[in-house]
């Protein structure tokens, strides 16, 4: 499975952008897929993902913020930001996995495909 995230950009505080993902060899149905970000110095973190397309979870501080969502038919996920604060400049990635069970969707290491990253920078 492929993976191509894309949609990032600059911003100011407040503003909204939409990331998208687009996988490529293999349907996007039988995945689990979800978004992880990664800032300078830090750790990839958690930020949203569904389970089998009837659960999302999402990291606490984007909760109410952004929006996750999926097109089976268009084999792509959308990861909706909207006010987009400072501490959300990251990279942020998507990914993919077969067999992440419920207890481990927030687990970087239960995901086997990644994308290569779209650039978020949220800046006055």
């Amino acid at each position: 499975v492929q993976l191509q995230a894309s949609g990032g950009g600059l911003v100011r505080p407040g503003d909204s952008l939409r990331l998208s993902c687009v996988t490529s060899g293999r349907p996007l149905s039988p995945y689990t897929v979800g978004w992880f970000r990664q800032a300078p110095g830090k750790e990839r973190e958690f930020v949203a993902a569904t389970f089998r397309g009837a659960y999302t979870i999402y990291e606490d501080s984007v909760k109410g913020r952004f929006t996750f969502s999926r097109d089976n038919a268009k084999n792509t996920v959308y990861l909706q930001m909207n006010s987009l604060r400072p501490e959300d400049t990251a990279v942020y990635y998507c990914a993919a996995g077969p067999s992440v069970i419920r207890s481990s969707l927030a687990s970087a290491s239960a995901y086997a495909y990644w994308g290569q990253g779209t650039q978020v920078t949220v800046s006055s």
